[in-house]
């Protein structure tokens, strides 16, 4: 039976527009964005083979370009199309951080850093500037290193800092182990940080780990 012979209550998109989109499974969700099956496969059949070959969605989301066209029914315009989703995703979650106090709204800075490192294979160091009204300024990678650490100079930050005209920052970094819990090393290098940055007057509100499932605040933790 072909998609257009289900109930249409059934339909995934008649399904997300009276139910809302949280109501679909992954696969449901999937079949929307590929819009058209295969032959001998149903679009919804098509999005639950994808799921099953990759793993998750999440692996189907980071697969690279070969491996992708590579499945059936998949090819380089169905990448792009992926690609410029999930890029849109995340600059919707970083004009989110982007419009308010960060201190009123730290679901929204915790989202946008899970959705920026969760996935990567290297340690990346993160710096959010802040003006006095803790808003955000701009973010950028600062240091970059090896699966199990990334170097951070103090000099670079502070240098950084001045040149943005910071009144405040965030740390955040990513283990690429996947486990959030912070390090001795991190909790030493927060504490560093801190006391360079108070020597200019510049606060330090949170220093974030990303880690694959959770993102933990030292803030929360009681840390700083």
């Amino acid at each position: 039976m072909s998609l257009n012979d289900w109930p249409e209550h059934l339909k995934p998109r008649e399904k997300l527009l009276t139910k809302g989109a949280t109501s679909l499974t992954d696969a449901e969700l999937l079949a929307i964005f590929l819009r058209t099956g295969t032959a001998g496969m149903d679009v919804v059949k098509l999005a639950t083979h994808l799921l099953d070959h990759f793993g998750s969605l999440n692996r189907l989301f980071n697969a690279d370009v070969i491996s992708f066209c590579q499945t059936k029914g998949m090819g380089e315009a169905k990448y792009a199309q992926l690609q410029a989703v999930l890029e849109m995703s995340k600059r919707y979650f970083q004009e989110s951080m982007f419009r308010e106090n960060v201190l009123d709204s730290p679901g929204a800075v915790k989202t946008y850093l899970h959705q920026l490192l969760r996935d990567e294979t290297y340690e990346k160091f993160l710096l959010i500037h802040l003006d006095n009204q803790h808003r955000v300024i701009n973010d950028e990678v600062l240091f970059t290193g090896t699966i199990d650490s990334a170097a951070v100079y103090p000099r670079v930050v502070i240098d950084s800092v001045i040149k943005h005209k910071t009144a405040a920052v965030i740390f955040a970094h990513n283990h690429p182990s996947g486990i959030s819990e912070p390090s001795h090393a991190d909790i030493n290098l927060t504490n560093k940080l801190k006391q360079a940055l108070t020597l200019i007057d510049v606060r330090t509100l949170d220093h974030f780990v990303v880690g694959y499932d959770h993102v933990v605040s030292f803030a929360e933790r009681g840390l700083l």
